[in-house]
């Protein structure tokens, strides 16, 4: 097998430079571990942007994954398979919503989401056609289709991709008043991140989810979430809205509900809004296939089984208790929920990027956000052990 700087090169070569990876080829992968082609071992301390919160290769995964390649792996909508269904039901009974249309990637569940909205703002609230608006958060990111960056406020997703899509709004985030303020008899739906995870793991002061679901609800606006990244247990419940109580009209999921194994996402909502869709409005080949159901029901069932959410609430407070008792020089603040923590560094630190290369020299794999944030995110099958042994490693290179 080539060694990695041969690996690298080919990769550089022959891809596309729209990634910064860290100079590491893995080639293997076990619960919270890695392995690069040399043998190396590593702690996973970013868990594929939290879509490994079950670990890498889980066996129930893999035996399922590998019993249902055997069997059928695709029929596209244009048929019924069995396990679409029974993976629906199992998903809108955890979510406690009545419906959901299954996609692939988060991005086109974040593009079905925005359909869905604007057809609603029409069908339902009888918004003038082609009027309907969306409000947004600054510092979003809700993927990396051309509209979805064009109502992005980073301009470097933006440049060289216009025009964009019309018809969204941003205010800032955490800022109910902006909300209250932006809202007009246009305003289909509210779309916003519980916790900013690219941003730098920005959470909202406590309450906010809390005051603009009721300021959706009071003005006949979607409020819709996008828990790609912090949903299934990541930041200590199901689903970050939990956290104060706050059922959306719409949840936009993925990432972890594929458990690492394969690409599986989705919206779930009420009937109302689901009913906007007929035959022929919306679809995709491969979303809902036999493979990617499967595979979801079991990652989902594991989450409950092993009592990952509860893991998460629970070492997650006390790591990141122990990440502040660090005192260390470079850190201005360490903020996050359950296990999805980021350690933002003071500017005369120099960025995040050289502390994620030395700690990958100590034998973990993380990855700076937003320039100076440092995100911690393992994933949830962690022992209290293990976050120790990492608590030593970032003790040595933070202070």
């Amino acid at each position: 097998m080539a060694n990695s700087k041969t690996l690298i090169e080919i990769g550089d070569n022959y891809g596309a430079h729209n990634y910064h990876p860290l100079p590491v080829v893995l080639a293997k992968g076990e619960g919270i571990w890695v392995w690069d082609v040399e043998g190396n071992k590593y702690l996973d301390f970013l868990a594929s942007y939290s879509a490994v919160n079950q670990g890498h290769c889980h066996p129930r995964l893999v035996k399922v994954m590998s019993e249902q390649a055997g069997r059928l792996t695709l029929t596209s909508r244009a048929f019924h398979n069995d396990k679409l269904g029974p993976f629906l039901k199992d998903l809108c009974e955890l979510t406690g919503f009545e419906m959901a249309l299954p996609m692939n990637s988060g991005a086109e569940a974040v593009e079905t989401a925005i359909k869905a909205v604007r057809r609603w703002g029409y069908q339902v609230k009888k918004i003038p056609t082609d009027k309907a608006e969306i409000i947004v958060c600054s510092d979003n990111f809700h993927g990396r289709t051309t509209t979805i960056v064009g109502f992005s406020t980073d301009e470097d997703y933006k440049v060289g991709f216009g025009p964009f899509t019309p018809g969204f709004k941003a205010i800032p985030y955490g800022d109910a008043a902006a909300l209250e303020k932006a809202i007009t008899p246009n305003t289909a739906a509210f779309l916003v991140e519980p916790i900013q995870g690219e941003a730098g793991v920005v959470v909202p002061p406590e309450g906010y989810l809390r005051k603009t679901r009721e300021l959706c609800a009071a003005n006949n606006v979607l409020f819709v979430a996008d828990e790609i990244q912090v949903g299934f247990g990541r930041t200590g419940k199901m689903f970050c809205c939990d956290h104060e109580g706050v059922k959306p009209d719409m949840l936009i999921l993925g990432k972890a509900m594929g458990g690492g194994m394969y690409p599986v996402s989705a919206i779930v909502a009420d009937r109302e809004i689901m009913n906007v869709f007929d035959p022929g409005s919306h679809g995709s080949t491969f979303g809902g296939n036999p493979l990617a159901a499967a595979v979801a029901r079991e990652a989902m069932q594991i989450l409950k089984d092993e009592k990952l959410v509860q893991r998460a609430a629970e070492l997650g407070d006390w790591f990141m208790d122990e990440l502040r008792a660090l005192n260390s020089p470079h850190v201005a603040e360490v903020r996050g929920k359950g296990l999805l923590i980021g350690v933002r560094l003071k500017s005369e630190a120099g960025g995040a990027r050289s502390f994620c290369e030395r700690l990958q020299e100590e034998g973990m794999l993380c990855k700076e956000t937003h320039i100076d944030v440092i995100r911690f995110a393992p994933p949830l099958t962690i022992e209290k052990s293990e976050l120790q042994w990492a608590l030593e490693r970032i003790r040595k290179v933070l202070t």
